[in-house]
C-alpha cells in the first residue's frame, strides 16, 4: 500500500533528510503502523491528512470505499490526544448505521489501545449495563449515532456535561449519507448544542466517498461557524473542480473530481429476475459475489430463486432482523463460493471481506451509489474493479445505460441538504427544552449558535408550538408542554430523537426467533389460499397475527411466499440522469461492454420508441388517441414543477413521471403557446398529496400550511424545469 515515490516509514528516523510529515505522528502510533500493521508507508490520503488534523483544522477526507479513511482520521487524532493530554471522552465517531459502528469499534479500539486508551460503542442496541460502564468510566473515543448522542443530551440517566464536556473532535463517517438527508440537519443542530456543552469549538472531520461538491460539503459540515473556521478538503489525486461548481440546487454543474476508477463494467439485458438468477447461478462459480437490488422485494425474490437453484445465498436489507443480517454478513465474510443479495444497506463501508465481483440488478438511481458499489471489488492485489449489470426491463436497461454514460464522463451528483427542514426545527426546539428543562423565550436561538434555520427565523414556529401546547410559557421561560408529552413523551421521549419516519411494520417470528419485519399490506390484501410471506429468502406460512402488538407468527413453508414493502420517500430520477437516458435513445452508447442482448434491446428501443419520445432539436408533444404526452426527459421533480406551473394545459389527475407529463386531451398548439407565454419566468411549487405530509417526522408539530410548503419545496426542481421550458417543442400526432 506504499504511495508511489514516498519514503517508507522505516526511514523516517534518519537525521539527514528533510522533516517528514509522519514525524508529527506520536512515535508509538508510528511504531505500530510499521510493526503491528506491517505497513511500509501510509497511503497518500493518510499522509495528507496528518498536518491539518493535528493542527485542529476541520476537514473532509475524500476517497473511494476502502480508501483507508478511518485510519486517516484516527492516527492524527490519537497522536493529538497523546500530545495534548486530552482526558475523558475527547473524540466522537459518528456513523449513519449501527451495523457500520459494530463493524468499526474493534478496529478503532485496537488503535486506541496502542496508547493505553480505549474506544466504546453506544447506539440503540447497546445494553444498559454497557451504557452504565461508559457513564462511570468514560472511554477516550465514543462511537455512536447522532440520535444516540441527542438521547444522551436529553436523557435523565446521563450526566451529559460530565461525559461529553471534554469532547475536542468529531469524526462523521459517510458524511455524504447524512448531508443529503434530514439526518444531516439533525446532525448539525446536535453538534451546535454539543459545542454549548463543551464551551469551545469542536474540530469537525467528515469522511466521504466521492461527491460532486466537496468544498460545499465541508462548508456545510462546519455549521454555524463556517465563515470563521479554517478547513480543507483532503483528496489526493483529485483534479480541481470543473468551472461553475455546483451552485444552488444545480445538478448539472457538478463534475466529479476523482478520476474514474478503471474497471470492467458490463451491461446485459436478461428480461426477468428469474433469468438473472439463472445467470448468477451459472456464472462465476467458486467466487464471492455481492448482488445489489434496488428494493427489498427484489432481494427476497432473487434470494428465493437462487436458493431454488442450490446456490449458497445470504440476504441483507433493512427489514431483516439484526440477528438475521449479522448472521448473513458473518457467514458471507467467511465463505467463498456464495452470493449475498442486498439493498443499499451494504453500500456503505460495512466490511464483508474480499469480494470477487459485484452484480447490479437493474440500475441504482445515482452515480454516487454506483461508485460505492463498484468500490466493493478490486481490493486485492491483482484484481480489477468490476460490475455486471443484469437489467430485467427495457426501461431499467435505458436507465443503466444513462447512468454509465454520466459515470464515464466523471460526473457525480452534488450532495445537497433537503430544503426548508421546518419539521426538524420544531423537533429541535422541543428537544433542547427537554435538555435544559427550561428555555429563555428571548435567548432560545443561542442554543444553536445562530445556525440557520435554527435561528431567529424560527420565531413563528416557536409561537405555533406555544399556541398549540407543545411548549408552555411562564415568567419568560419555556417548558415542555402537555401536547409534546402526549405526542412524543413515551419511554423518556425516545420518539423525539429519531429524525426520520419508517412506515409501520409487523415483526415476523418463527417460534421465538425474529426473522424480520413485513409491511401490513401483505397481511390484509385479498389472496386465494393460505397466507404466505417471503422473508430472508424463504417462504413462511402465517399461523397467527397479533394485530395489537403488530406481531406475525409463522412456520416454514415450501414456496409461494409474497414479499412487499411500501416505498417511503420521494421516488423518481434526477434531471441529469433522465437527460442522459435521452442521449442514449438518441444514439449515444456508454463506453462499457454491452452484451449482444443489451445491444439488440437498445437498438430496438431506438428504432421503435425513440421516434415517438425524443428529438435532437428539443422536446416532443405526442398524441395517441386521447393520450397527450409532453416528453420532457426532465426528471421527476422538474416534471412535478412543470405540471404545477402549466396548470391550464396539464392533466390535473396525473402523478408525475420521470420522462413525460400528461397534458389535457383537448390541447391545441395555440393553447400550448398561450400557456407557455403566461408562465414567463414564474415557476410554481408542485401540488402536494396530504398523505405525503404525514411522511414528515414531527409534522404534527407544524402548522399544516408550513408542512405542505416543506414537502412542496422538496418535490420541486426549478432549474431543471427552466432548462426544459427554454427548449423548442415539436408537436407530433400518432392516431
Amino acid at each position: 500500500m506504499a504511495g508511489e515515490g514516498s519514503s517508507p516509514v522505516e526511514n523516517t528516523t534518519k537525521s539527514d533528510r528533510p522533516a517528514d510529515v509522519l514525524d508529527r505522528l506520536d512515535p508509538v502510533v508510528l511504531h505500530h503502523i510499521v510493526n503491528t500493521l506491517g505497513w511500509p508507508d501510509l497511503r497518500p490520503l493518510q499522509r495528507e491528512a496528518v498536518a491539518p488534523l493535528m493542527d485542529g483544522e476541520d476537514a473532509v477526507l475524500l476517497a473511494p470505499t476502502a480508501g483507508g479513511k478511518t485510519e486517516a482520521a484516527c492516527f492524527p487524532l490519537l497522536s493529538a490526544m497523546a500530545g495534548q493530554k486530552w482526558n475523558g471522552t475527547s473524540v466522537l465517531y459518528l456513523c449513519p448505521l449501527k451495523a457500520l459502528l459494530n463493524n468499526l469499534v474493534g478496529r478503532v479500539d485496537t488503535y486506541a489501545q496502542w496508547l493505553g486508551r480505549r474506544a466504546a460503542l453506544w447506539h440503540g442496541d447497546t445494553k444498559e449495563s454497557q451504557r452504565q460502564r461508559i457513564r462511570t468510566e468514560a472511554p477516550d473515543i465514543l462511537l455512536t449515532t447522532p440520535e444516540s448522542l441527542e438521547a444522551m443530551l436529553i436523557g435523565v440517566k446521563t450526566d451529559h456535561a460530565r461525559l461529553l464536556g471534554g469532547v475536542r473532535a468529531v469524526v462523521v463517517d459517510e458524511v455524504h449519507a447524512f448531508a443529503g438527508d434530514d439526518r444531516g440537519w439533525h446532525l448539525l443542530a446536535v453538534l451546535e448544542r454539543l459545542e454549548r456543552v463543551t464551551g469551545r469549538p469542536i474540530q469537525r472531520i467528515g469522511l466521504s466517498a466521492t461527491v460532486g461538491n466537496p468544498e460545499q460539503l465541508l462548508h456545510w459540515l462546519q455549521g454555524a461557524r463556517a465563515g470563521s473556521r479554517t478547513g480543507r478538503v483532503v483528496a489526493p489525486g483529485v483534479r480541481p473542480p470543473a468551472s461553475g461548481g455546483a451552485g444552488g440546487d444545480s445538478e448539472k454543474a457538478a463534475v466529479e473530481q476523482l478520476p474514474r476508477p478503471a474497471g470492467e463494467v458490463e451491461l446485459d439485458y436478461v428480461g426477468s429476475l428469474d433469468n438473472a438468477a439463472k445467470l448468477i447461478a451459472a456464472l462465476h462459480r467458486g467466487e464471492k459475489r455481492l448482488v445489489f437490488c434496488d428494493s427489498r422485494r427484489q432481494v427476497e425474490e432473487l434470494g428465493a430463486a437462487l436458493r431454488a437453484r442450490e446456490v449458497t445465498v445470504f440476504l441483507s436489507h433493512a427489514s431483516l432482523s439484526v440477528d438475521e443480517r449479522t448472521r448473513s454478513e458473518q457467514a458471507f465474510a467467511e465463505a467463498r463460493d456464495c452470493v449475498i443479495v442486498s439493498t443499499s444497506t451494504l453500500e456503505l463501508g460495512i466490511d464483508v471481506g474480499d469480494l470477487d465481483r459485484v452484480v447490479q440488478i437493474d440500475s441504482p438511481g445515482t452515480v454516487a451509489s454506483f461508485l460505492q458499489r463498484i468500490g466493493r471489488t478490486g481490493r486485492r492485489a491483482g484484481t480489477a474493479r468490476n460490475c455486471l449489470f443484469l437489467t430485467t426491463r427495457k426501461d431499467t436497461l435505458l436507465q443503466a445505460a444513462g447512468l454509465l454514460l454520466l459515470w464515464a464522463r466523471g460526473w457525480v451528483e452534488p450532495v445537497l441538504p433537503p430544503p426548508e427542514p421546518r419539521h426538524l426545527v420544531a423537533q429541535q426546539l422541543l428537544a433542547v427544552t427537554l435538555q435544559q428543562h427550561k428555555l429563555g423565550d428571548q435567548l432560545w436561538d443561542q442554543q444553536w449558535n445562530g445556525l440557520a434555520p435554527f435561528d431567529r427565523s424560527a420565531a413563528p414556529l416557536l409561537r405555533h408550538l406555544t399556541d398549540e401546547g407543545f411548549l408552555d410559557s411562564d415568567g419568560g421561560m419555556l417548558f415542555v408542554g402537555p401536547e409534546a408529552e402526549r405526542r412524543f413523551g413515551k419511554r423518556h421521549f425516545i420518539e423525539l430523537t429519531a429524525s426520520f419516519t419508517a412506515p409501520p411494520q409487523f415483526t415476523v417470528l418463527s417460534g421465538r426467533t425474529e426473522i424480520g419485519r413485513t409491511d401490513p399490506s401483505v397481511l390484509t390484501e385479498e389472496r386465494p389460499g393460505p397466507r404466505r410471506l417471503l422473508l430472508g429468502g424463504r417462504s413462511w406460512q402465517v399461523t397467527y397475527i397479533d394485530w395489537l402488538r403488530k406481531r406475525v407468527f409463522v412456520e416454514p413453508a415450501d414456496g409461494g411466499g409474497v414479499a412487499k414493502w411500501m416505498n417511503g420517500g420521494i421516488a423518481g430520477l434526477s434531471h441529469a440522469l433522465t437527460r442522459a437516458m435521452r442521449e442514449v435513445l438518441l444514439g449515444e452508447d456508454p463506453p462499457v461492454s454491452l452484451t449482444r442482448r443489451a445491444e439488440a434491446c437498445l437498438a430496438e428501443q431506438r428504432e421503435s420508441d425513440a421516434p415517438d419520445t425524443v428529438h435532437p432539436g428539443g422536446t416532443l408533444i405526442t398524441r395517441v388517441g386521447a393520450d397527450v404526452r409532453w416528453w420532457t426527459w426532465a426528471g421527476y421533480r422538474a416534471n412535478a414543477t412543470l405540471a404545477a406551473t402549466l396548470q391550464s394545459v396539464s392533466d390535473p389527475l396525473q402523478r408525475p413521471a420521470d420522462c413525460w407529463l400528461r397534458l389535457r386531451e383537448d390541447l391545441t398548439p395555440a393553447a400550448w403557446r398561450a400557456a407557455r407565454e403566461n408562465v414567463g419566468e414564474n415557476l410554481v411549487l408542485p401540488d402536494v398529496d396530504r398523505r405525503a405530509v404525514r411522511g414528515l417526522k414531527f409534522s404534527a408539530a407544524l402548522p399544516e400550511r408550513l408542512a405542505v410548503a416543506t414537502v412542496a419545496a422538496r418535490l420541486s426542481d426549478f432549474e431543471g424545469a427552466r432548462a426544459v421550458l427554454g427548449e423548442p417543442v415539436r408537436f407530433e400526432n400518432h392516431h
